[in-house]
């Protein structure tokens, strides 16, 4: 096995039992949560997730260095395979993301877990270029490549940024597989045929980042189809309505995964 696909808890409804029952029922290999998700006492939740036999991964943001320890000692509480952060700010200055990391490569050394930081807006690596600066500089930072927030931010598919890109296919060790276009970062469905060049070029960077983690015997890729409720999600005008069904969306997600990637 190539690759493990997981489930985020992110736009699931009801009772937590009910919704490890449904991701374990669909196939997925694991679910991806954050603490603001687990709405039962953590041993209950570490429980199911186990009685379930799924994977975890564990996210949340640190907004400061201040800030590092405490979140990443209280997401590796929950052993999880992987820590996925929320990194920072983009209005940092690089001396302010230089010691943000320089704290986050030592506390992941302290808890054991490996850690990537995702390619997020809002974030230090909101940007291929600033990501590529600070990949240059930390030979141990490892990513959760978000490439849609990349097109995003961006405004188009960044091939123009082929020395940044393959720096970071290099250093991913978890993908949210969420594609992305050039004015949002979610497509209201991935399996639009008027999507099929951005889902090409998504997976493109996926593939490359599997054979790069085949290289370093660092296989299966983890693999989260991300996909979110509104207003990630398109509605109808007045409505609220979601033009697409949120569930069905990222099974999609997962089952092309492993057509693709696996």
């Amino acid at each position: 096995m190539s690759i493990l696909v997981f489930r985020a808890l992110w736009g699931m409804t009801g009772p937590l039992p009910e919704q490890m029952e449904r991701i374990a029922a669909a196939g997925y290999d694991g679910i991806e949560a954050w603490p603001g998700a687990v709405t039962t006492i953590q041993a209950e939740f570490i429980r199911l997730v186990e009685a379930h036999q799924l994977k975890l991964i564990m996210a949340w943001n640190a907004d400061r260095r201040e800030d590092l320890a405490p979140v990443l000692n209280e997401l590796a509480s929950y052993h999880p395979i992987k820590i996925n952060l929320h990194s920072g700010h983009d209005y940092f200055t690089h001396d302010e993301g230089c010691a943000f990391i320089e704290e986050a490569l030592r506390l992941e050394d302290q808890i054991g877990i490996p850690v990537s930081h995702e390619t997020h807006r809002g974030r230090i690596f909101y940007t291929p270029w600033d990501t590529l600066f600070y990949l240059q500089r930390f030979d141990t930072l490892k990513l959760t490549a978000d490439y849609s927030h990349w097109v995003n931010v961006c405004e188009r598919l960044p091939d123009d940024q082929a020395e940044a890109l393959a720096l970071a296919n290099q250093r991913t060790i978890h993908v949210h597989g969420r594609v992305g276009y050039e004015e949002g970062p979610q497509v209201p469905d991935p399996s639009a045929p008027e999507y099929a060049y951005h889902l090409a070029w998504h997976e493109q960077q996926w593939e490359q980042i599997k054979q790069h983690r085949a290289a370093a015997n660092d296989l299966p890729l983890t693999f989260t189809p991300e996909y979110g409720p509104p207003n990630y999600l398109h509605t109808l005008p007045h409505t609220n309505v979601p033009v697409a069904d949120l569930w069905n969306v990222c099974l999609w997600g997962m089952n092309r995964a492993r057509q693709v990637l696996g």
